[in-house]
């Protein structure tokens, strides 16, 4: 499913026009941007928990020639699903 998709979907559920449901998701994915740009975290009961992974740096080696190169460290989104999440499913 894409964005489009997705908010046909919402829009048809909750009776809301394409165009508003369309803002309401901007909103919402601004603002789980902005919360772990600030290293909160954003837990949806039931649903999951959006939060930032820490990676240090580290050494690695490149493939190809097996020469040792440093990773800079990083932050990544991580979602962990939730306990109803995960019943629906399975």
């Amino acid at each position: 499913m894409n964005k489009n998709e997705l908010v046909s979907s919402m829009a048809e559920k909750t009776g809301m026009k394409k165009t508003e449901m369309e803002k309401a998701l901007k909103a919402f994915t601004d603002t789980v941007v902005e919360a772990l740009k600030n290293d909160d975290k954003i837990q949806l009961v039931g649903f999951g928990t959006f939060e930032v992974n820490k990676k240090p740096a580290r050494t690695g080696r490149n493939p190809k020639t097996g020469e040792q190169m440093k990773i800079a460290a990083c932050n990544a989104p991580k979602f962990k699903p939730g306990k109803a999440l995960k019943d629906a499913l399975n």
